[in-house]
């Protein structure tokens, strides 16, 4: 089975196994696990066949928002990424058009009254803003309902196993996603009136006033006093050919695969987009033992912290910047990705096709904010407010921070603090969410006596302190007292190795000339490598580049920090600009030799209804500018993910068309965000004993 058997942060856990059946054939995952997750593991990359083509149809969001992972389940069709495995399930792939059974005993069930409860605040989103902010309600003994659709709280914040930038005091900074997560929760806990509803989906909110949530299948109505949004964000795709293939999907889907379920998902993969997402995953992918083949970058230079940049780069990854993908090829799953230099109009450059050759490739080029919910609530004029990534895209540092604000003008709203939210607070959160800034060249220049110190290896200004705030003799500093500026070594170093051990950019090492004429320079890892004593490793500098060949001396295991200092003997002359070891090899590129066609009318737009970009240029061309008609004339838009996916494309089609936006009428929103069983609103399903008792899910 694709299992990750060994991770370097993630503890793999005995887990129960239940025998399930896919098209027939017997197959084996944990209790517990999604369709996608266990089919993933089987080895199944396909979970169904479009029914107006008939192309092959796999995982794209692995967040419940599309219905690209659909499949049929004991006779349903369920979404594969949120549906869980039992015992004995029989799966079948989707072909065609799903047949539907009427059976008697459903239509002469006896319907039941919908369930409406009164609540003071409901919290939409269980990831770092909306559990920050029901933390600061919580201390008001309000009524505090946080509704979440996983079965587990912290959002994006389970997938990551990386250790945060930020502020300490204000963020966690230099503790893992998934340590945060559990911290958020375990604050939650504390507080009896807040009361979490886990595997729970908002679908609408009315005019009435009231929100609509399905738990476990039943449908409730939510009369709040007030309301906060922290529904985060949705991952954008691209438009090339093959953009469909299964195979091509989102970083958030493969760090659910790898991180949260433990799924190798890939051999070798490519990733498309340099921000912090596109090189967090690269990096995740290395911790599960997956090549990470390469990484493009369409500017000319990655947008992500330059830290988490020179982290892959240093163990071997090769960054294509100034390069876009044109083409993902294979018969019925990603084979290869044909990706290309770009000019300063960002536009292919004949002659500079490069080919990989791949089962997987990760879109990692931004993110767009899921606020559908906060401005249906605004319209039907629920005290509402907004914040995390729903509000604006940043970090989950600045998101934790985000949630108080929300609560904070909460409060203020109800008559619980009369004061407005202090002037500091949004001057950190600024700092937070501010783009990664200045590059400063470094130099070296300690005291000479010293025989032991650490080097610090970052130098783009970023809002991180946890190197500074952990040193026990306070020896390093920040150059301008800010945040963001870069932290300095000045004093006395007792190697203690605290600065190595919490940095999030393993940017720090140690220098250590106290046992030999040759220094021995301490490299933090967090990679299960096979690197014992006496070996020769190749060191590097700060951007990956070669240095020399070291001997390995010692390794030190750090068991409670999860990270591994392995010490190598080093030249005096390049010991202070090792930053760290190359241990993947080097990846060679095939030229392609026949002319591709950029942006082919061939391209597919709308998954859903497998609109190609040709059609929708041809109305455009001819005048449409309301995206509802373009909808009603192609069926773009359609389809069961309400736009959610082509929506942001189709204003692209239209900017590249040269219609001005304020010129186009955009897509009409669904009254519902999500599809919804008819048997929830029918109270057909059982309802539960203890819907309101905390934590009532873990």
């Amino acid at each position: 089975m694709n299992r990750v058997k060994t991770h370097p942060i993630v503890e793999i856990k005995e887990r129960k196994k239940i025998r399930f059946y896919f098209e027939g054939k017997e197959m084996f995952a944990f209790e517990g696990e999604v369709i996608s997750s266990a089919l993933f593991a089987n080895g199944i990359k396909i979970f169904g066949y479009h029914k107006k083509d008939n192309a092959p149809q796999g995982i794209f969001c692995a967040n419940g928002q599309c219905s690209q992972c659909s499949v049929i389940a004991w006779g349903k069709v369920v979404k594969a990424c949120i549906t869980k495995v039992k015992e004995d399930m029989e799966i079948y792939a989707i072909k065609g058009v799903a047949s539907i059974d009427f059976e008697e005993k459903t239509i002469k069930n006896n319907y039941s009254k919908i369930e409406e409860i009164e609540t003071d605040v409901i919290v939409v989103g269980g990831g770092p803003s909306g559990l920050s902010a029901a933390i600061e309600l919580g201390k008001f003994n309000l009524d505090v309902l946080v509704v979440d659709d996983k079965d587990k709280p912290g959002g994006k914040l389970v997938l990551q196993t990386h250790k945060f930038f930020g502020s300490v005091d204000d963020c966690y900074a230099g503790m893992r996603g998934i340590e945060i997560a559990d911290k958020l929760a375990s604050d939650i806990s504390k507080y009896p009136s807040i009361k979490i509803w886990l595997e729970s989906t908002v679908f609408g909110v009315f005019s009435d006033k009231k929100i609509g949530v399905i738990k476990n299948g039943v449908c409730y109505l939510i009369k709040p006093k007030l309301a906060i949004f922290a529904t985060g964000a949705r991952e954008k795709t691209l438009l090339f050919e093959g953009n469909t293939l299964p195979g091509i999907y989102g970083a958030g889907a493969f760090q659910t695969l790898v991180n949260r379920d433990l799924v190798k998902a890939s051999d070798r993969i490519f990733i498309v987009g340099g921000g912090n997402v596109g090189l967090i995953a690269a990096y995740h992918a290395i911790q599960a033992n997956i090549k990470v083949v390469g990484l493009c970058e369409v500017s000319e230079k990655c947008g992500g912290y330059k830290v988490h940049e020179d982290k892959i780069k240093r163990l071997g990854v090769k960054v294509y910047t100034s390069h876009t993908i044109l083409k993902a090829e294979g018969k019925d799953c990603v084979e290869r990705v044909i990706i290309c230099e770009v000019d300063k109009n960002y536009n292919p450059i004949p002659g500079r096709e490069k080919v990989f050759n791949v089962d997987t490739i990760l879109i990692a080029c931004g993110l767009n904010p899921v606020n559908e919910l906060y401005h249906q609530a605004v319209d039907y004029q629920i005290p509402s407010f907004i914040c995390g990534d729903a509000e604006e895209i940043a970090e989950a540092s600045a998101a934790m921070f985000s949630g108080k604000i929300a609560a904070h003008k909460a409060l203020k709203y109800l008559g619980f603090v009369t004061n407005e939210v202090p002037g500091f607070w949004f001057e950190k959160l600024n700092i937070l969410k501010s783009r990664p800034g200045n590059i400063k060249k470094r130099e070296i220049n300690y005291n000479k006596q010293l025989r032991i110190y650490p080097v610090i290896h970052c130098n783009q200004e970023i809002p991180c302190n946890p190197c500074v705030t952990v040193c026990p003799k306070k020896s390093i500093k920040l150059e301008e007292k800010s945040i963001t500026s870069l932290p300095y070594f000045e004093g006395e170093c007792i190697g203690c190795f605290k600065c190595l051990l919490i940095c999030p950019g393993l940017a720090i090492t140690i220098v250590d000339k106290r046992k030999d004429i040759s220094p021995i320079v301490w490299v933090p890892m967090e990679i299960d490598v096979a690197i014992e004593k006496g070996e020769k490793v190749i060191a590097v500098d700060i951007e990956g580049r070669y240095l020399g060949e070291c001997e390995v001396v010692e390794k030190r295991n750090f068991k409670a920090e999860k990270t591994i200092a392995i010490g190598i003997k080093a030249d005096d002359a390049y010991a202070d600009k090792i930053a760290s070891l190359k241990i993947l090899d080097d990846e060679f590129f095939i030229k392609h030799s026949s002319e591709l066609k950029f942006m082919s009318d061939d391209i597919i737009v709308c998954r859903c209804e497998r609109v190609k970009l040709g059609e929708i240029r041809k109305w455009i061309r001819k005048g449409v500018k309301d995206l509802n008609q373009l909808k009603a004339i192609t069926r773009v838009g359609m389809g069961s993910c309400g736009a959610k996916t082509c929506g942001q494309l189709l204003l692209n089609i239209m900017r590249s068309e040269g219609v001005k936006l304020d010129e186009v009428t955009d897509l009409t929103k669904r009254p519902l965000f999500v599809e919804i069983d008819f048997g929830s609103f029918a109270g057909l399903n059982k309802k539960e004993d203890k819907i309101n008792d905390n934590f009532s899910n873990f």
